[in-house]
């Protein structure tokens, strides 16, 4: 009697990435890009010293890591340490902790009650652009982008319970604890304990985060209300948990929806205006049918279903520049990932941003091209070829905010002004949590001229 004899699944291939790393020290994005290109698809091991995680870019591993056997890769290590005393146990967590605010915030993310917003969401960004936009004035684009989602989600969801000195305060601290925590993107294998530069900052900003969000916590759970903010509705949901316990796990519900909903908001929609700078043709589209839809109308929730191809321009700058554009995982145990074993224990790096560059799956990957996201193209198109907001049990509850955010933000601006960028070198991605641009650049809104 013969027994089949299973050959043990292969080892990972491994790419040089810190050879790549310093060859473009002032671009360490640009040094993904490389290793992205040279595994094109392949599952590969990136050699940063005593530090060798997986890079997975196929759709199918990707599919794999974020659906399949999703439970195996948790929020945990590279990345998601570092920022734990920012991101806390709720939401952007694991296990229990993310089950239970998950169930809570849902309700708030649905398509029908984020729908009920619209009106709102209209009226508050049309004052938020008036309020910001000085016709003719230059401005630095990422604050002016910034100064208007901030303070419409804070409006929207969070009513009066946030002030605008509490905005005056999370805005820079927000900005400041996703950026200097980017250091360690590269060094992962530093000890948490051993200081690196960013870590100060980054322990000041979230200082400040606290203080606004406790204070605001301790003053709702002192009072009985039915008021129907996030606030206090994550507050009444929690309302059997009392003490520092309740209020910490209230503060993790209340930052991590605050941060999701505005920081990787205003991140996106800075990418707009160098998109629509580099891409005149594509821009002519965009305002042809603003103007055409909207006119010299304030925009409103009625305009949103013809703006067809701002939706598609929308859909294409998440996929050249998607906000969250690393995701890594550990795995907790053993697994094999397209007939390549993984370790118990290791990082798996997810990187929309390269997958959606793999010319395998984009014809022309680094062409801004809105077409690609016609309803005739977007039937063919592999599940996990474009992810934007993750997917799987983890699939960011935001994603229809966001697009709504989008439209009214961008068409409300296009449909008065045309903007003017002022850079004098081209506006690239900088390594951080999320992907901002490399310069605080500059741009001017000129009035449209209407018959």
């Amino acid at each position: 009697m013969s027994t089949e004899v299973v050959a043990p699944a292969p080892e990972a291939r491994t790419v040089p990435f810190y050879r790549t790393l310093t060859r473009y020290a002032r671009d360490p994005v640009r040094a993904f890009e490389e290793a992205g290109k040279q595994a094109n698809g392949e599952l590969v091991r990136l050699n940063m010293g005593p530090f060798k995680p997986y890079l997975v870019t196929h759709p199918d591993h990707v599919q794999h890591v974020l659906r399949i056997n999703w439970s195996n890769y948790v929020r945990e290590g590279m990345f998601w340490d570092p920022l734990k005393p920012l991101l806390g146990d709720g939401i952007l967590s694991d296990g229990t902790g993310w089950q239970e605010s998950r169930k809570i915030l849902q309700p708030l993310f649905t398509a029908k009650y984020v729908d009920s917003l619209t009106e709102r969401m209209a009226e508050i960004l049309t004052e938020q652009i008036q309020e910001t936009i000085r016709p003719g004035e230059r401005f630095n684009v990422v604050t002016a982008v910034s100064q208007i989602v901030h303070p419409t989600i804070v409006r929207l969801f969070f009513g009066d319970k946030i002030s605008r000195d509490d905005i005056a305060q999370l805005v820079p601290a927000y900005d400041t604890a996703v950026t200097s925590k980017a250091i360690r993107l590269v060094l992962p294998f530093v000890p948490g304990k051993v200081p690196l530069p960013g870590d100060k900052a980054f322990e000041r900003s979230v200082k400040t985060i606290n203080e606004v969000a406790y204070a605001r916590i301790s003053e709702i759970r002192s009072r009985a209300n039915d008021d129907r903010d996030v606030v206090s509705f994550v507050c009444r949901a929690r309302n059997h948990e009392i003490g520092e316990i309740g209020a910490k796990k209230i503060r993790d519900d209340i930052v991590a929806m605050h941060g999701a909903s505005t920081e990787t908001s205003a991140t996106a929609l800075t990418w707009v205006w160098v998109a629509l700078d580099a891409y005149p043709d594509v821009a002519a589209r965009v305002y042809e049918e603003i103007d055409r839809v909207v006119g010299g109308d304030p925009i409103s929730p009625a305009h949103l279903p013809e703006l067809r191809y701002l939706r598609m321009f929308i859909n294409e700058l998440l996929r050249l520049y998607p906000a969250g554009w690393l995701l890594p995982r550990m795995a907790v145990k053993d697994d094999v990932i397209g007939g390549v074993k993984i370790k118990a224990g290791s990082t798996v790096m997810i990187s929309s941003y390269l997958t959606h560059r793999l010319p395998e799956f984009w014809d022309r990957p680094l062409v801004f091209d809105p077409e690609r996201f016609a309803p005739e193209n977007e039937e063919r198109r592999n599940r996990y070829a474009y992810f934007p907001f993750g997917g799987g049990p983890h699939q960011c509850l935001g994603q229809h905010l966001f697009m709504m955010e989008a439209l009214l933000l961008v068409g409300g601006i296009l449909s008065r002004f045309r903007p003017v960028v002022h850079t004098s070198v081209p506006v690239t991605p900088r390594l951080a949590s999320s992907l901002r641009p490399n310069q605080n650049f500059e741009m001017t809104l000129v009035p449209v001229e209407r018959a």
